[in-house]
């Protein structure tokens, strides 16, 4: 894991954790289910950078006989269980509390409480949110959008966060929303219908996740910039007539395998052949920097790959 994602984890882990506490005893104050449901969505979050940690150093693990491509891919598993946690521990419990309050109605005590705790739970997300944009900013290309990003980073985890803490701040407006609309009319559904709103923001949140995540899981190609420079480091390479075909394949987020069939000059005996693919594999290390598995085979051009 790069240093900013391992950053802004670690900012959302202690911010989620802190809210959660901080919104369970506003619910046991005032017993809205706003709350209640922040509270779960908190708690989710703080388990979810968790998880995400644990698949990093998992992923760390050195390969073995039955995984011989190592164990990079784990990051991509942990942040697709984060995402059912998240549908969930998050959404599926804020929607059942909203559904069970507005069918059996109570009127919240010391809602002021409620709108202080939301406020402060507001300033601790958005310094969660902050350092998870600063830290993408570092990562994404300037013109890209952050909705881009998170849908095609290799990098599991900054998405997973920023879409948690977006979701997370978007959720705390609509539980403090109920709250405040159950003060003024006096009517208990409003802080019931903050948590169900709740639970389906955070029920979308999570299906975008899981999708993104089912993507990496089944094997993605390099980047458009990365699949283009590794084409232009064989393609360059001297001794190359034409580069027949490549396949490229993320078995991690910072690992990426390079298949190829290239063919070389016809006249080189096998010596000079063994240097010429291994001069490829070079240059298309100097190229990818993620670049750690490459596999050059020698052929002859036959036509159109299938």
């Amino acid at each position: 894991m790069q240093d900013g994602s391992k950053k802004a984890i670690t900012a959302a882990f202690f911010a989620n954790l802190g809210i959660a506490i901080a919104k369970f005893v506003g619910f046991v104050i005032t017993g809205s289910a706003g709350l209640l449901a922040e509270a779960a969505h908190s708690l989710a979050d703080t388990g979810n950078q968790a998880l995400l940690m644990l698949g990093s150093k998992r992923a760390r693990r050195p390969p073995t006989q039955h995984h011989q491509f190592g164990f990079g891919t784990e990051r991509y598993f942990w942040a697709f269980v984060v995402a059912l946690v998240l549908f969930t521990g998050g959404g599926m419990f804020a929607l059942y509390e909203g559904i069970q309050k507005l069918i059996h109605p109570h009127a919240a005590e010391n809602i002021g409480v409620a709108i202080v705790i939301l406020l402060a739970a507001v300033a601790l997300e958005s310094y969660s949110l902050s350092t998870a944009i600063a830290e993408a900013k570092r990562l994404k290309p300037a013109d890209m959008s952050y909705w881009r990003f998170i849908r095609t980073a290799k990098q599991p985890e900054l998405p997973v966060v920023l879409l948690e803490d977006v979701g997370a701040e978007i959720g705390l407006l609509l539980a403090l929303f109920g709250v405040v609309m159950t003060k003024i009319t006096d009517n208990a559904r409003w802080d019931a219908l903050g948590s169900i709103a709740i639970g389906v923001l955070l029920g979308v949140i999570a299906v975008i996740l899981a999708v993104r995540m089912k993507a990496l899981l089944i094997g993605e190609s390099a980047t458009a910039t990365d699949q283009s420079a590794a084409i232009e480091a064989i393609t360059s390479a001297p001794l190359v007539n034409r580069l027949i075909h490549i396949r490229t394949l993320h078995i991690g987020p910072e690992e990426l395998l390079v298949a190829a069939k290239v063919e070389f000059a016809r006249d080189l005996t096998v010596a000079e052949l063994a240097a010429a693919v291994d001069g490829v594999e070079r240059a298309v290390r100097s190229h990818v920097s993620t670049a750690c598995l490459i596999y050059i085979e020698p052929d002859l051009y036959r036509g159109a790959p299938a």
